[in-house]
C-alpha cells in the first residue's frame, strides 16, 4: 500500500509534520511519501493567473494523491481556518480536479498549541474534503501540542496516545477491508 503523507504547513518547525512523522511509525510496512509542501510553492492563485496556465507545481502534488492508496495528513491551523500554503495548493489543484483528493481514504488530523488543537481547520476540512473526493476514514485532534507531545517519544499523554491509537486501529482496519 502507499502512503502519501503531508502537513499542511510550510514551516521548517511544523508541529503537524512531527504529528505525521509520529503516525507513520505505525505505517512502516507500507510504502510512505512524506512530502513537504514547500515543494510545492506556487504564486497565490487568482482566476488571472489560472488564464496564464495551471503551475507545475498544482500538477506535481495532484500525480502524488494519483500514485497514492491512502493520505494521511494534519493541517496546520492559521487564523481558525487552513494555512495560507496549504490553501494555495488546494485551490489550484482543484481547478484541475474538483475531486483533488480522487477519492482515496484519509486519515486527518490537526494539532496546535492551544486547548481546542486545530478543531476550526478541523471542522472545516471534515466538512468540506469530502466535497474534494476525500474518504475521511478517521481523524484525531491533538490540543496542546508543546505539552501533550514530545519530539523523542511522540504523544505522551496516555488518554489522547490510547485515543489516537484506536483511530489508527480502525483506520487501518477500514482501509484493510
Amino acid at each position: 500500500m502507499k502512503i502519501l503523507a503531508f502537513a499542511g504547513s510550510t514551516s521548517s518547525t511544523s508541529i503537524n509534520r512531527e504529528l505525521v512523522k509520529f503516525v507513520l511509525k505505525d505505517f512502516q510496512s507500507h510504502e510512505i511519501n512524506l512530502i513537504d509542501l514547500n515543494d510545492y510553492s506556487m504564486p497565490v492563485f487568482s482566476v488571472d493567473l489560472e488564464k496564464k496556465g495551471f503551475p507545475d507545481q498544482a500538477h506535481g502534488f495532484l500525480k502524488q494523491i494519483e500514485e497514492c492508496d491512502v493520505i494521511i495528513c494534519s493541517l496546520a491551523e492559521h487564523n481558525r481556518s487552513y494555512s495560507a500554503a496549504f490553501k494555495n495548493v488546494f485551490d489550484w489543484s482543484s481547478r484541475i480536479n474538483v475531486k483533488v483528493f480522487q477519492n482515496k481514504p484519509m486519515l486527518l488530523m490537526s494539532t496546535s498549541p492551544g486547548g481546542y488543537g486545530g478543531g476550526n481547520v478541523m471542522n472545516t476540512a471534515k466538512t468540506f474534503f469530502p466535497q474534494f473526493g476525500a474518504l475521511v476514514m478517521e481523524n484525531f485532534s491533538l490540543p496542546k501540542f508543546y505539552e501533550n507531545f514530545d519530539l523523542e517519544n511522540g504523544v505522551i499523554n496516555t488518554e489522547m496516545l490510547e485515543e489516537l491509537n484506536n483511530k489508527i486501529k480502525s483506520f487501518k482496519s477500514q482501509i484493510s477491508a
